[in-house]
This record gives structure tokens, sequence and C-alpha cells, in this order.
């Protein structure tokens, strides 16, 4: 986990040890991501977002680049911290790529519904699982043009 929390590139929220650390990995074999944050649950992905609980002392105006996001969390799954982040001015323009192992066109739905900007099917085979998250890292922090991060108005 980086000590900089102004800088992070991708927010990964997945609860699985073992794909987070394939993300992680092939991210940074490929010199795609070097301050990557991985949380585990939907509460702490949203501690961070927003700057409080453990997080209480990074400031909330610098998002990361892109968050990476699986639905299935424990304590508070990946739909809510959806609508909350989307429910938030400053937060409602970062990426969000669901990034889940189901292909269900109900999760497909909910997820753009609720505001994600991609939605991306983990494959099970090792190898096309680091491709998919290389394409995708290549994508949303190279390719991509998000916008500047919302400016507060007093």
């Amino acid at each position: 986990m980086p000590d900089n929390y102004e800088h992070v590139e991708p927010l990964l929220i997945d609860d699985s040890e073992t794909d987070a650390e394939l993300c992680i990995r092939t991210m940074k074999e490929h010199h795609l991501a070097n301050n990557i944050v991985w949380v585990k649950d939907g509460g702490k992905a949203l501690d961070f977002l927003f700057g409080r609980g453990k997080f209480a002392g990074r400031n909330p105006t610098h998002p990361p680049k892109v968050v990476l996001l699986d639905l299935r969390l424990p304590k508070l799954g990946g739909l809510e911290v959806l609508a909350q982040v989307r429910a938030d001015e400053p937060l409602k323009t970062v990426p969000i790529v669901v990034l889940i192992s189901s292909r269900e066109e109900h999760d497909v739905v909910e997820s753009y519904r609720r505001g994600a900007n991609g939605f991306v099917s983990k494959p099970v085979e090792f190898n096309e699982f680091s491709e998919v998250v290389t394409k995708l890292g290549l994508y949303c922090l190279f390719v991509n043009k998000p916008p500047a991060p919302a400016l507060q108005v007093i």
C-alpha cells in the first residue's frame, strides 16, 4: 500500500486475496501503476474515498485515477458502494470499472444503472485474467481521459 494517498492510481476493491494479488502483480509487472491501494470490503472502500476511519488523514479531493470494484463484497456490497460514490458530487466523475466473476445480465444492468463506467468479467484462467487486467490497466490509466477532480465552490 502506498504511503502517499494523494497520487493513488487504481483503488482496488476486492475481497479475493488471490484476485487482488494477481491484479496488483500484473499492473506492477507491466508498469501500469505504482500506487495501488487494495481494500477488502465496501466499508473500507468508502472510508478511503471519503477520507474517514483508518484513512481520516487522506484528502478526499485527490481521488484515485480509477476504481476497480468487485460487486460481491463483505459488509457493504459493490452496488451500494457505487451508489454512494455517485451520490457524492466531488467523487461523481471518478471512473469506476466493475470487475467481477459473474456474467449475470442483472449485474451488468444494475452496475451501469448505478453509474459504472465499465463492466469486465474476470476470466477464471490465470493467463486470461492477467491479459484482461493488462488491457484494462492500459485503457484506464493511459488511454481514458477522465475529467479533472471537481472543484469545491464555497
